[in-house]
């Protein structure tokens, strides 16, 4: 979980009626004698993401102490409570006396349905001693679908001391007194008591009016903002006064943010001190300072960091935010509606006496509104924060569909601590609208924060003969059968594009990268060194933005043997094509032709309609077609090339998993090869850095793994591909003291012409771009009620000969089975190394 915690959208789902069955008896969720393994006592995953200080369970009591923004989550099986007979959520717990938690009802529209929303109810006035808490599910707000429960959390923890918990079922009762600790306590489960107010029909809250909340699922309310805040000009009428400092309340501000059980790729945790600041500069001598220049779509909405590499997201509160939208350097955000909203941190930002606002370009429609909401902390942590929101109206902004530059003056924000600066957020559009650069500007005048960009640098675009060849013309497909080309052989596509073959053509449309079409040229190997003086021609209609692949089998010509297909070449569709027809030399793909076994249209790069009506190879091309030079495309592996051999490659997981992976191949005596991001070695709160320069130290491979993890064929130009390859080379260069390698491996293993092509252009070498073949599909099985299919995932592919593993230390079932994956590759007799060992590198370790 980021180091902001993800925030649902606050329309929630109606509860469901009807006819309730009998209970007879509870439904224990966790006794926690299962912890150890993350599950409950259904089998489900229950975790606090390593939000906690310590955690531990022993003889059925969950023993924890929160840091700042803890929390605790129980997933299940959805369940229909109400249908059921089931009346209150039941457990015991221990807190410290005078305390408070919120417990959180994660609910869905429908047991079917993926999204799940959030209802909370606050629990105040705990004893000190062991008590039972059943919470009626009544009590929770009328939105929560009782009918389709997936999860309960506890946060907001009011003290950072040690608390227990256990025993937590659904009941059968909403009597405290049936519970299995028989103390029954005044503790005050109700939401806190609204001011007076117009109360809201729908659990939304805004106006100058100042909505009542009455049922608001966060808790959060209301003033004439949409929220509270700790400042009078927050306590509107209508302000709830458990949330934000009103009329004089001792309480804190609410965060903005409440805990989903998603997990991101990479957990970190939120800053709590100042990494950089910005500090007085003499005249003349301040530049605009960048937040977010909407570079890349995977470092906003993947790795969730703006340019700042400082959490940035819109909890998935948006219909989407589409990065390159417009034009480049622009972000598309798209709201489901007027709940929506989009924040940007900044590392604890001193303005004062340097920077006047925050200024960016805006396209919207006219008559778009929205909310800017500015944060100041005093202890630099972003989540206890002092909130002051404006919006457009008020900063006297008015749109008409075109891009202009508006700014945000600091002066706007009264009780905001300019030398403290921690996030802005956006929130209440009205309209989908495009932002440009954004960042902090010099003096009292906006002005725009200029983004330097550089062009690709082209490769090769020489041209070279093209000799008449001496074989006969073989025709490959014509597309008059639905599933099998002019050979006789088998084309198929994967499941998610949108083929048609008809009247003799093939029309695709993909959606993904990751697609391909395929046709296979020969039942086994079929030898195509005959054809190495010829040209592959594919006669096409619309777009070019693909790559064509020719496949090479195994070794051994055999199928079931690990890697099929052992290898293959992707060349650039739109580098050989002119006028509706693409001329490759075969000579230009990088296999033995004479263990040729498919041929792949894949790696589609835009949407975009491509028509095929002949695939063939032919002797000669016209006249007036040129044939561009072939370009470095690495080589692709997805097998170790040393006889006898056998490597463990590893991509990035979670730093609190890394300790116990450094500790297993130790134990295990052997060495490995790391794929790490680069963005996030970058983030100190991520530790990233620290762990792979102890896992360098005691002798494993560091290698690449892209800037911020995306699909790299799907990248939409070169400039974006160039821009991943640079930023990784240089962060680890800079931090492991110049390192350089030629290792890469594809996030997604998304492979394509051109992520290829720029990769060699970018290293200026010839890349190792490693897949795999033996996959323990942790992406798959981890967090389900089955993570030992992973060991079956590792022993099937191992018995197919394959020798390169892909895994992650990203879940501990993951971890916990890394010693057996182990122990079943010496099995086989293969000695263990590294990638590059396996891969008999010149500049290899010895072994």
């Amino acid at each position: 979980m980021r180091g902001i915690l993800m925030r649902i959208g606050a329309l929630l789902a109606p509860k469901v009626t009807a006819a309730a069955a009998t209970c007879n008896s509870a439904l224990t969720v966790d006794d926690f004698s299962k912890f150890s393994t993350n599950l409950n006592t259904l089998g489900e995953w229950t975790s606090d993401d390593s939000t906690m200080s310590s955690i531990s369970a022993k003889s059925g009591v969950l023993s924890f102490t929160p840091k700042t923004n803890a929390y605790f989550y129980e997933t299940f099986p959805c369940q229909a409570a109400t249908e059921n007979g089931y009346k209150s959520i039941q457990f015991t717990v221990k807190g410290p006396k005078g305390g408070s938690m919120n417990v959180e009802l994660q609910s869905k529209t429908s047991c079917s349905a993926s999204d799940f929303k959030s209802a909370i109810v606050p629990v105040t006035g705990l004893t000190g001693s062991t008590q039972t808490i059943t919470l009626p599910l009544s009590s929770f707000p009328s939105s929560a679908n009782t009918n389709a429960i997936s999860g309960i959390l506890w946060s907001g923890f009011s003290s950072n001391s040690a608390w227990e918990l256990s025993n937590v079922k659904f009941g059968c009762t909403t009597d405290a007194s049936t519970a299995p600790s028989a103390t029954k306590d005044a503790v005050s489960t109700a939401p806190a008591s609204q001011k007076s107010g117009t109360p809201s029909k729908d659990g939304s809250c805004a106006g100058t009016s100042g909505f009542n909340c009455l049922g608001w699922s966060e808790g959060e309310c209301c003033s004439q903002y949409g929220w509270c805040g700790s400042t009078d000009g927050h306590c509107k009428t209508g302000c709830n006064a458990l949330y934000g400092n009103c009329a004089g309340a001792a309480s804190s501000p609410a965060t903005k943010d409440v805990v989903s059980s998603t997990r991101t790729t990479l957990l970190t945790s939120t800053r709590t001190a100042p990494a950089t600041t910005a500090s007085a500069s003499a005249p003349g001598t301040c530049s605009n300072l960048l937040i977010d220049d909407w570079v890349s779509q995977s470092r906003l909405t993947f790795l969730f960091y703006n340019a700042m590499l400082q959490p940035s997201s819109d909890d998935a509160s948006m219909t989407s935010l589409v990065v390159g939208s417009p034009s480049p350097n622009h972000v598309t955000i798209n709201p489901k509606d007027t709940s929506s909203y989009f924040y940007s941190q900044f590392d604890c930002v001193n303005a004062k006496n340097v920077y006047g606002g925050i200024s960016l370009k805006i396209k919207a429609p006219k008559g778009t509104t929205f909310s800017i909401e500015l944060d100041s902390s005093a202890t630099c942590d972003p989540t206890k924060a002092v909130q002051v929101t404006v919006t457009t109206a008020d900063l006297g902004w008015t749109f008409d569909g075109t891009e202009k530059l508006y700014s945000i003056p600091f002066n706007k924000f009264s009780g905001i601590d300019t030398g403290k600066l921690t996030t802005i957020l956006f929130a209440g559009f009205t309209k989908s609208v495009s932002f440009g650069p954004m960042g902090f500007y010099c003096g009292n005048t906006g002005t725009e924060v200029k983004i330097t960009t550089t062009s690709a640098v082209a490769g090769p675009s020489s041209t070279v003969a093209a000799p008449k060849g001496t074989a006969a013309a073989l025709v490959i497909d014509k597309f008059a059968k639905a599933d099998s080309n002019a050979l006789g052989f088998w084309r198929g596509y994967d499941e998610g594009m949108k083929v048609t073959i008809s009247g003799s053509k093939a029309t695709i449309i993909s959606q993904d990268a990751d697609y391909s079409l395929y046709t296979q040229l020969s039942a086994s190997c079929t030898d195509y060194t005959k054809y190495k003086g010829s040209y592959l021609h594919i006669a096409y209609s619309g777009s070019t933005a693909f790559s064509i692949a020719l496949q090479q089998h195994n070794s051994k010509c055999d199928d079931s043997i690990a890697p099929y297909p052992e290898t293959w070449d992707s060349l650039e569709a739109s580098r050989y094509a002119k006028d509706g027809h693409i001329y490759i030399p075969m000579s230009h793909f990088n296999i033995e032709l004479k263990r040729t076994i498919g041929l792949a249209i894949k790696g589609f790069y835009k949407a975009d309609q491509v028509v095929l009506s002949t695939i063939e190879i032919v002797p000669s091309v016209p006249a007036t077609h040129s044939i561009p030079n072939k370009l470095e495309s690495g080589d692709l592996v997805f097998a170790c090339k040393r006889p006898n051999s056998f490597a463990f490659a590893i991509d990035d997981g979670s730093p609190e998993y890394a300790q116990e992976v450094l500790k297993i191949v130790k134990e295990e005596n052997i060495k490995v090869t790391f794929f790490t991001v680069g963005a996030p070695l970058l983030d100190e709160s991520t530790n990233l850095t620290n762990v792979y320069r102890e896992m360098e130290a005691a002798g494993h491979q560091i290698a690449l793994h892209s800037y911020t993890h995306p699909k790299m064929e799907g990248l939409p130009d070169y400039a974006s591909i160039d821009w991943e390859y640079k930023e990784d080379i240089d962060t680890v260069a800079k931090q492991f003291n110049g390192y350089h390698t030629n290792y890469f491996r594809p996030p997604f293993g998304n492979e394509g012409a051109r992520m290829r092509q720029r990769l060699a252009q970018t290293l200026g070498a010839k890349p190792t771009i490693t897949m795999w073949s033996v996959d323990v599909e942790d992406w798959l099985w981890a967090e389900t009620d089955t993570p030992e299919e992973q060991l079956k995932a590792f022993e099937r592919d191992v018995k197919k000969g394959g020798n390169l593993v892909v895994m992650h230390y990203l879940y501990p079932s993951t971890v916990g089975y890394l010693k057996q994956f182990i122990q079943i590759a010496k099995a086989t007799g293969k000695q263990l190394m590294r990638v590059d060992q396996c891969m008999q590198d010149p500049d290899a370790p010895a072994l």
